[in-house]
C-alpha cells in the first residue's frame, strides 16, 4: 500500500495552515507595522523577514540570489515529492509530507515577497533557544527530525543466508 494520498493531504493542510497564519500576521494583526505582540511570558509574535535559508545561511541579498533560493528550494521539494510518491512506510510518508508542505509555503513567500515571513518567537526570558519561525519551518523541522529518528532507531531485519 502506498501513502501518496495521505501525504498529499497532509502537505496541503500544512501549506494552508502556513499561508493562513502568515495572512493573519500580515493582514488583521498588522504584525509588520507593529513589530512585536507579546502573547505569553514565553511566546511573542515578532515580525521577521528571513532572506536566507536557515540560521542566516545563504542569505539572498540580490534578486538573482532570491530566485536561486526559490529554484534550490523547489528542487528540494521536487525531490521530496518523488520520495513521497515512492514511500511505502506510513511514518516516513507523514514526515516527508510535512517537509513538502512547509517547503511549498516558504517558496510562496519568497516568490511573493522576496523573503519568508517568520513570526513565532519562543523564549525563556532573554534566552531564545530557537530562531523566529513559522508553521512551515516547524513542519519542516519536525518532518526531518522524524526521518532522522526513524533512520537511527529502526533497523530492517537482516536476511538470513542459506548455506549450501
Amino acid at each position: 500500500m502506498t501513502y501518496k494520498r495521505l501525504g498529499l493531504i497532509i502537505a496541503a493542510l500544512i501549506f494552508i495552515a502556513d499561508q493562513a497564519t502568515k495572512w493573519l500576521m500580515i493582514g488583521p494583526l498588522q504584525l509588520q507595522q507593529r513589530g512585536l505582540i507579546e502573547v505569553l511570558p514565553i511566546f511573542d509574535l515578532r515580525w521577521t523577514e528571513n532572506r536566507g535559508v536557515s540560521m542566516g545561511f545563504l542569505t539572498a541579498s540580490t534578486e538573482t540570489g532570491r530566485w536561486l533560493l526559490v529554484a534550490m528550494t523547489a528542487a528540494i521539494a521536487t525531490g521530496v515529492l518523488v520520495w513521497l510518491w515512492r514511500e511505502k512506510n506510513k511514518l516516513d510518508a507523514i514526515a516527508l509530507s510535512m517537509v513538502l508542505g512547509g517547503a511549498l509555503g516558504n517558496i510562496v513567500d519568497r516568490t511573493r515577497f522576496g523573503y519568508v515571513v517568520d513570526f513565532a518567537d519562543l523564549h525563556f526570558g532573554d534566552v531564545h533557544p530557537f530562531l523566529v519561525f513559522n508553521v512551515a519551518d516547524a513542519a519542516i523541522s519536525i518532518g526531518v527530525l522524524l526521518l532522522v529518528v526513524r533512520a537511527l532507531l529502526t533497523r530492517e531485519p537482516k536476511a538470513t543466508r542459506k548455506e549450501i
